[in-house]
């Protein structure tokens, strides 16, 4: 295959692969607490002659590349919601959630009350609080979550606050080496190491949005296919333009 050809092939690849991002990240425009991803390009440089009448530029060919996939933590918009469960995140700190492939960290901040008096997230994962998962009583009304994550309750008759644990939420040095999974969570990558987050607060009665813009990508996906279809209207003007050179010298006599 010609350089041309490899070349051509290399970028759409990589198109491909963009244009995936981009379209996970618009499913997930109304995803609670979710982060976009962008996908990082570079140049790989390849050898294309291999004797020693070639020299300079004409020894290398200028592939692309995507290096890396990166995760957009910027803060989404806020919102005020009718449930007093719901936590916003004021920081750059996660909620640690049990899952049973182990915790697992999450922006989500929609939370709810199962059947068995747990506190978990909207795919249903138990938040963790200082001594495990977050168990509510029966008898527990006005629940009350402050800033710094602690979790109180009248229980029952009484009018003293009782505390039930406290929301844990922690930080990373390196955010990006966490790795996306499913259900809007991600798992500590190598290095990831956890730390509890001093500075983060909870807003009580707040849900964050996804911090994805409809527009930006949208616009993108437009971008992304218009230089598919471009990249390939090139490659089969190359394929012709080949294909007629090949015609004509067969007609050259010997």
């Amino acid at each position: 295959m010609e350089n041309v050809g490899l070349i051509g092939l290399s970028r759409q690849m990589t198109l491909r692969r963009q244009l995936d991002v981009v379209a996970n990240n618009i499913a997930n425009i109304n995803t609670t607490g979710f982060k976009a991803e962008r996908t990082l390009f570079q140049e790989y440089l390849s050898p294309t002659a291999h004797e020693d009448n070639f020299s300079g530029r004409d020894r290398r060919v200028s592939f692309v590349q995507d290096r890396a996939t990166m995760h957009d933590f910027a803060g989404g918009p806020v919102e005020p919601s009718k449930n007093p469960l719901d936590v916003a995140i004021d920081g750059n700190a996660f909620l640690e959630v049990q899952t049973p492939a182990g915790t697992r960290y999450t922006r989500d901040g929609s939370l709810q009350i199962n059947n068995q008096g747990q506190l978990v997230t909207s795919s249903g994962f138990p938040v963790l609080g200082n001594n495990g998962p977050i168990v509510f009583q029966q008898t527990d009304h006005d629940i009350n979550i402050s800033q710094d994550g602690t979790v109180t309750v009248l229980e029952g008759t009484n009018r003293v606050d009782s505390v039930r644990s406290k929301i844990r939420m922690v930080q990373f040095a390196s955010p990006q080496q966490l790795v996306k999974e499913g259900s809007n969570l991600y798992s500590a990558g190598a290095g990831a190491n956890p730390q509890p987050s001093l500075t983060s607060k909870l807003n009580q009665g707040f849900i964050e949005r996804s911090n994805v813009s409809s527009v930006t990508e949208m616009t993108r996906m437009i971008e992304v296919t218009r230089a598919y279809t471009e990249l390939s209207n090139m490659l089969v003007s190359q394929g012709d333009a080949r294909k007629t050179a090949i015609e004509k010298l067969a007609d050259v006599p010997a």
